[in-house]
């Protein structure tokens, strides 16, 4: 036997999205089984092309016949025609792809062969050939393994596609879990969570919406979003209307679409298809309209996202609601989580200055004294970053020194500390105990490490006659150098049981004076540069205890962000 050629007809891109490698390679192989009986197998794709062509060797097909006749088989089999009359030496059967002819797989005998006669055929007196009986029974197999092989493709691409975006979905998942830090900004997250959907979900616009306070009015505002996309205070509104009667009647989001049926609701005219899911939170209130029925740990609406026009589909389906669910759940989460957060920043920082005010209030004379050195600290240090730029949490670890810096006192008899007249050694080495048995408390908590020199330190001189270690220079940490002239400042333009306050000038030259000697001379000469005259505004202005604003600022906030950095 000759040995058998191959002619391999290269595609079209476009013939290459019917017929793909894999699906050319076992009709190659076919055809290549086939040809050694000295027949020419081929392929025709709708298009009129031929797409494989394998030669037995024996004899030259006419490829204008080929592609007419399987062109002629497939053009009456689309028009739904069962037969069709063709040359007797082809046998042909057509390849499909969910009962759609795609494709003509053809068995050219030869031109002394003949074929068996169709159950229509008009050429009823042919020769009846055996093999091209068995040829055609080939060919009939070959079509149902073909048929079968589509589906298992079909069916693998499915799955593989499947698997794909759930990966993504997974990933995206993950990667809001990761970046889940409460010391992370509600903005900031909520932005990561849209931009990171949108790489997976195409839509023309996507938004979260967060319930805020507004003059003592909750609204849902935009916090997060991208794309065409306009949420104004009356879309909100009417959002979170409909979302709640969704939700309320068992639904898991709002979807409203014009593909299968007329809009459900009135919606503005660049709007084609909708999703809305919620946000939710527990519900801390006894009563409340937005809570939802049946749900665990009486879970509440605290915003919702919403996304508008799916690109590169007709509608938003349950594999989007599912996904928008589980993406808003883990932002709901963080916002709760932040919340929190920010209740235990609220709680420390009220417990550590409810301790200094109690420290306070042994002496009446002392009474704001920790709160003030804890500001006039933070003043000092933000000068100093000025020139010298110190970390944020630095500057929060200072300003908590300042507060703390007196703890100690609470180990220190009350009979010493409001005794009017002047102390006897006995009682001054008490007093000076204050520092070390301060940093004996905070060095119990962990997270309080980094205040300890600043509270121990606060009362030692460059000099090197302060207490309680004798420390000099450079030995003294900064944080206790700038406790200490705060200290220091605090204490000379307040008045003591001994003696009047001193005034601002007063003051200012005491600590010129002191120099190089209590006082550390690059911490002393930003302070004197510094607008003390502004700092002592605010001081008598928020009276003895800080409860004003300065700037754009609440002082609790001060206390709230630092504690942030001891417990993040």
């Amino acid at each position: 036997m000759q040995n058998t050629r191959y002619e391999i007809g290269l595609l079209s891109n476009k013939t290459n999205g019917r017929l793909t490698s894999s699906q050319l390679r076992e009709l190659e192989s076919f055809g290549g089984k086939i040809s050694k009986f000295g027949v020419n197998f081929a392929v025709c794709n709708v298009d009129g092309e031929i797409a494989l062509l394998c030669d037995g060797g024996k004899f030259k097909s006419d490829k204008r016949r080929i592609i007419d006749n399987c062109s002629l088989i497939l053009e009456n089999q689309i028009k739904g025609h069962q037969s069709s009359k063709i040359d007797s030496q082809f046998l042909v059967t057509v390849l499909k792809r969910n009962s759609h002819p795609f494709a003509a797989a053809l068995i050219d005998l030869g031109e002394n062969s003949s074929r068996p006669p169709l159950a229509d055929d008009t050429n009823r007196d042919t020769q009846y050939d055996i093999r091209g009986t068995l040829f055609n029974e080939m060919l009939g197999l070959l079509a149902e393994h073909f048929q079968s092989q589509v589906i298992a493709e079909e069916q693998i691409e499915m799955v593989g596609t499947e698997l794909a975006r759930v990966y993504e979905e997974l990933v995206l998942l993950h990667k809001l879990s990761t970046n889940m830090r409460v010391t992370e900004p509600d903005a900031n997250f909520l932005q990561m969570a849209c931009d990171s959907l949108t790489d997976i979900v195409s839509v023309e616009g996507i938004a979260i919406l967060l319930e805020k306070n507004i003059e003592d009015e909750k609204r849902l505002v935009v916090a997060a979003g991208s794309g065409l996309i306009d949420i104004d205070d009356r879309m909100a509104t009417v959002l979170h209307t409909l979302l709640r009667e969704e939700i309320d009647s068992g639904k898991d989001a709002l979807l409203d679409s014009e593909v299968d049926s007329p809009f459900k609701h009135d919606w503005p005219g660049n709007i084609r298809n909708i999703i809305a899911v919620p946000l939710c939170g527990k519900d801390k209130a006894e009563s409340n309209p937005d809570k939802i029925d049946g749900a665990q740990n009486d879970n509440r609406i605290i915003g919702l996202m919403v996304a508008i026009n799916r690109i590169d589909k007709q509608d938003f389906d349950s594999t989007d609601v599912q996904l928008f669910n589980s993406v808003a759940n883990g932002c709901a989460v963080f916002i709760e989580n932040g919340r929190l957060f920010n209740d235990l920043k609220t709680l420390f920082i009220g417990s550590l200055k409810a301790l200094t005010r109690s420290i306070d209030a042994k002496d009446q004379y002392t009474r704001g004294h920790s709160e003030r050195v804890a500001f006039i600290s933070r003043w000092i240090a933000e000068r100093i970053t000025e020139d010298e730029p110190l970390p944020e949490e630095q500057i929060h670890r200072i300003y908590l020194a300042g507060l703390l810096h007196d703890i100690g006192k609470i180990g220190i008899d009350e009979a010493v500390l409001r005794k009017k007249g002047k102390l006897t050694e006995q009682e001054f080495d008490c007093i000076r105990k204050h520092p070390s048995i301060g940093a004996s408390i905070l060095r119990e908590i962990q997270q309080m490490h980094d205040i300890v020199p600043g509270v121990l330190s606060h009362h030692e001189r460059i000099d090197g006659k302060g207490y309680p270690g004798g420390l000099a220079g450079e030995k003294i940490p900064l944080i206790g150098r700038i406790v200490g002239l705060a200290d220091g400042f605090d204490a000379m333009t307040s008045k003591r049981t001994y003696r009047n306050a001193k005034t601002v000038e007063q003051a200012l030259e005491e600590i010129k004076n002191g120099l190089g000697t209590q006082f550390d001379e690059k911490v002393g000469k930003v302070f004197l540069d510094s607008d003390v005259y502004q700092l002592w505004d605010i001081i008598i202005q928020n009276g003895p205890e800080f409860v004003g604003i300065y700037g754009s600022r609440n002082f609790s906030e001060y206390g709230i962000d630092a504690v942030g950095t001891l417990i993040r």
